[in-house]
Order: C-alpha cells, then sequence, then structure tokens
C-alpha cells in the first residue's frame, strides 16, 4: 500500500542551509535541561486535541514520526501490512518498562487503544479507530489491528496514540497522572507556568537519556529568544524576526522544524449571524485582508503566500488551485461593491473577533477590516482562553493558526463535522466535504487520493469556511553547550531519531 506522506518542505522555504552544532563523540551524564517548546492541554494524553510538544518525552507510541516525515519503529520494533491493507501486526519491542518498573506487553497496548476506541469522541484517535474490525494479542510481544476498509494516514496517525500503563491514575474516568514509558517520568505540571520531569533510570534506550531531569517553560511567551541568549532557557522556538540577531550570536545555533505552519481567517460557519452568512460579505472581508503584509510581519522573506493546508513541494499541494486564489492581493474596491450589492452598510456592523493575544497578526486584521468601514470588537485571549470562547461560537472571525501534523489527513479531519477542535474553523458542518475526505482516507491510490482531497478543499475555497493566508517555517534556537538536541518534523520534543533522550551538555 503506497503512502504519500507530509513531506518537509523548509528547505524549499528557506533555500538556506541550516546552522546546526557539530557533534562530539562522547556525551557527557548532567544537568537539567530548560526548555521552551510548546504547550500540554492535557494529563489525559488519549484525549489530547493536537497539543503534541511535550508529551513523547513521558509516554511513547508505536510508531514516531522521523525527521523525514516517515513512519519508524518506536515502541513497535518492527511492523507488517497484509497486501490487502487491512491487517497490520505490530512487534513490540522487548523489556520496555513502564515508569512504574512493569513490563510493557502487547495486552497493555491492546488495553490503550481500546481504550482509545471506546472512551475518546470527536478527534483524530477516534477517526484512527473508525476503520478498524478489532485487536489481537496473541502473545506479549505481537500486536494485531484488524481494518474493515483501509486507511492509508494510520501509521502516521498512532504516532500520537500514546501507550500508558493501564494503572494510571483515572485510567476508568480521566487520566490524572501519566505512567508511560519515556526518558523521563511524569513529576509536576502546573497549567500555563511550568512541566517537570525526571531521568528515568530504565529508560531502553541504552545509555539514554543524558540529562537527570527536564523542564519546560509552559508560559505564553511572545519571544524567548532572550531566555536563550541570557541561558535562561537551553532551548526554545523563536520567532522568525530573530533570526539575524541569534545568528550572529556566538552562544547560539539555529535549527529549523522539518513542517511548516500555516495560517487561516476563519468565519463562524455553526451559528453565522448576519450579514456574514451572506457569502458576499465573506468575499469582501477576504478581499481587504492584506496576505503578503500579514505573511511578511509573520515570517518576513520566509512565509509562502498560498491559500492551501499543504505548501509547495507536499505531494498534496496544487499550483493551479493556488495560482487561481483572487486573494493573493488585497482588492477594497471590488470588497465595496461587493458589500453594496449585499445591501450591507458596514458602518452599521460591529465584527465580533476572537483572537489569541500573542498572535502579532490579529491587530493588523483587525484595522484591515476596519478599512471597509466595520466596527470591529477584538477580544484577546490566552492559550486555553481563545478555545474555550470559540467553542461558545458568540464570535464572527477568528484569526488563527495550525502547526505540522503527521499525515494531511490530520489537517482535513479538523474541518470534518465530527473532527478535533472544530471551533478552529468556525464549526463546518458539509457533508459532502466529510465524504470526501473519508473517502480519500481509505484510498490506496495516491493519485485518487490527492484528488479527493483537493476536491474537498475547493468545497472550503467556494464557502469561504476559512481562508488560507500562508506557510510559514519554525525556528529554534539552542545553546551552543546544548549537544545533539534537534526539532523534528513535527513539534515533539522526543522521537525514535532524535529529541531530548539525545541531547546533553557539553560543559
Amino acid at each position: 500500500m503506497s503512502l504519500q506522506l507530509l513531506k518537509p518542505v523548509v528547505a524549499g522555504l528557506l533555500g538556506l542551509a541550516l546552522i546546526i552544532s557539530p557533534a562530539v563523540a562522547d556525551p557527557k551524564y548532567g544537568g537539567v535541561l530548560k526548555l521552551y517548546w510548546g504547550t500540554l492541554d492535557t494529563t489525559d494524553f488519549h484525549r489530547h486535541t493536537g497539543t503534541i510538544s511535550l508529551t513523547h518525552p513521558f509516554a511513547e507510541t508505536l510508531t514516531s514520526v522521523s525527521k523525514d516525515g516517515q513512519p519508524k519503529p518506536f515502541l513497535a520494533e518492527s511492523w507488517q501490512i497484509s497486501s490487502d491493507g487491512l491487517t497490520y501486526t505490530f512487534k513490540i519491542r522487548e523489556g520496555v518498562k513502564f515508569h512504574n518498573g512493569d513490563t510493557m506487553t502487547a495486552k497493555d497496548v491492546l488495553a490503550n487503544f481500546s481504550r482509545i476506541r471506546a472512551e475518546v469522541k470527536k478527534g483524530w484517535l477516534t477517526s484512527a479507530m473508525e476503520p478498524v474490525d478489532r485487536f489481537e494479542a496473541p502473545d506479549d510481544r505481537t500486536f494485531i489491528v484488524i481494518m474493515k476498509t483501509p486507511f492509508s494516514p494510520f501509521l502516521n496517525l498512532i504516532a500520537e496514540a500514546w501507550i500508558l500503563s493501564p494503572k494510571s491514575a483515572g485510567w476508568d474516568k480521566t487520566i490524572s497522572h501519566p505512567i508511560g514509558t519515556g526518558p523521563f517520568t511524569f513529576d509536576n505540571w502546573t497549567p500555563q507556568v511550568v512541566l517537570k520531569g525526571k531521568k528515568f533510570s530504565d529508560y531502553w534506550m541504552k545509555g539514554k537519556p543524558y540529562v537527570d531531569a527536564v523542564e519546560f517553560d509552559v508560559r505564553e511567551l511572545a519571544d524567548a529568544s532572550l531566555a536563550v541568549r541570557s541561558g535562561d532557557l537551553h532551548g526554545a522556538e523563536v520567532p522568525l524576526s530573530k533570526r539575524n540577531i541569534l545568528g550572529e550570536d556566538k552562544n547560539v545555533t539555529l535549527d529549523f522544524r522539518g513542517d511548516t505552519s500555516w495560517y487561516f481567517v476563519s468565519f463562524n460557519n455553526k451559528t453565522p449571524r448576519a450579514p456574514f452568512n451572506d457569502l458576499r460579505v465573506r468575499q469582501a472581508i477576504s478581499y481587504a485582508i492584506d496576505k503578503p503584509a500579514i505573511l511578511n510581519l509573520s515570517a518576513g522573506e520566509s512565509g509562502q503566500l498560498v491559500n492551501q493546508m499543504a505548501a509547495p513541494g507536499n505531494f498534496y499541494y496544487d499550483k493551479a488551485m493556488a495560482d487561481a486564489d483572487p486573494h493573493r492581493q488585497p482588492n477594497l474596491d471590488k470588497a465595496r461593491a461587493l458589500l453594496k450589492e449585499a445591501n450591507v452598510d458596514p458602518a452599521k456592523v460591529t465584527v465580533r473577533l476572537i483572537g489569541e493575544a500573542t498572535d502579532r497578526s490579529v491587530a493588523p486584521i483587525v484595522q484591515m477590516i476596519k478599512r471597509l468601514g466595520f466596527n470591529v470588537e477584538n477580544k484577546a485571549y490566552d492559550d486555553l482562553g481563545y478555545q474555550k470562547a470559540l467553542s461558545g461560537y458568540e464570535w464572527d472571525i477568528f484569526p488563527g493558526g495550525s502547526g505540522p501534523r503527521n499525515d494531511i489527513f490530520l489537517r482535513f479531519v479538523r474541518l470534518m463535522s465530527d473532527g478535533p477542535n472544530p471551533h478552529l474553523w468556525g464549526g463546518v458542518t458539509d457533508l459532502e466535504f466529510d465524504r470526501l475526505v473519508r473517502e480519500a482516507s481509505i484510498s490506496v491510490d495516491d493519485t485518487k487520493r490527492r484528488a479527493l482531497y483537493l476536491a474537498a478543499w475547493q468545497r472550503v475555497i467556494d464557502n469561504y469556511y476559512t481562508v488560507a493566508i500562508g506557510h510559514t517555517p519554525a525556528l529554534y534556537a539552542y545553546r551552543k553547550e546544548l549537544r545533539d538536541m534537534s526539532i523534528g518534523f513535527n513539534t515533539s520534543a522526543h522521537r525514535a531519531d532524535g529529541g531530548i533522550a539525545f541531547a546533553w551538555f557539553d560543559r
């Protein structure tokens, strides 16, 4: 079964060599690794809603998405797929310990997959379980998944299906303290402040991890670059605008994530109020948005103006669709003509806009909408606050962004009627869109699958559910004394071929 995954496109975006610390032959042990690497949204990892940055250091998965975007063995040392795409047979890695000292077996894996299937609702892990007929664990080292239909994203999706000990507190309801197999134990989490974990001495990767403990700063920082330069942090995602300054600092090295993030402006599709239920009004607002200006603000010359969820260089990107984008440049005259045609006086309308407090694009988007004569009520929230506010659907417009995903399906599924975090895209309910995405996900033919995904995205464009602005790479900075630390294809801090288990201090 041929699979076309999201491919790294950063090299195409940047056209520049990455600046990486040279490896030293003999890693040293010790030290506390301090990182700014993303957020955590729940201690019940099975119920995550897309925040995968900080989970893998504590709990691992059967497969791991490597730096190049391909699935690699992780807790499963190998797998086989039947010729009809219906049977997956995983050989479970021998001698892996949970943090409570128990040895992980195929029965533990089966318990996790069964829990996900039975308990998790409205998420992409739910999507991964829909085509499953049954699970089997004939012995301690063999786990079998038997499908009702082929499902091309399966190996990549289960790279987010964390394997936890069934003895984890809250297993029968909501897990409050996860017991995983990762290089660090889950010790203390203060939401929006810090996440801490100590080295797991019985970790299955021989000799790893090298550091004694890890501390993730999970505050919402607009710019962590100064903390890296001062030494308060050893590594962090940093704004692209700081690239030149950081590149001149002899104590800092730079790295780029394998996949891109994409940015968009969504309309309330679930409960749109007048006049935003009129397609012409959505078009008018879209014509007022200056996409190049927003991308320049976010990424400078590294941004790419794209009206799709896939960037150039990706198998699922379509150049003809991009060239046909009517909103590549703002057109206020066209916008005003559409408002007049819809008989809308913008001076009598207040646009209810929700934004994330740290999103630098919100303020210019507000001003762009105001240029049409609309009044704008802008409410800014922190990460948890805006998610809650969006789910109430008492808004008209949301400028947002979405990070890398292990498979293109994980981008499309979020716009489906029963997808995860549907409020980010205004609660789209389009049964034809759903059908196209489902058919794409079960297709074993690359060309057919691509055509189905593009047809689904064309419905998004035509109905102005959301308006894609473009794609940007993500920049990470490390202290020079931190060796062999790297960011992978996605935001995860740990993977089979890199991340914090491999990191050590040369000092």
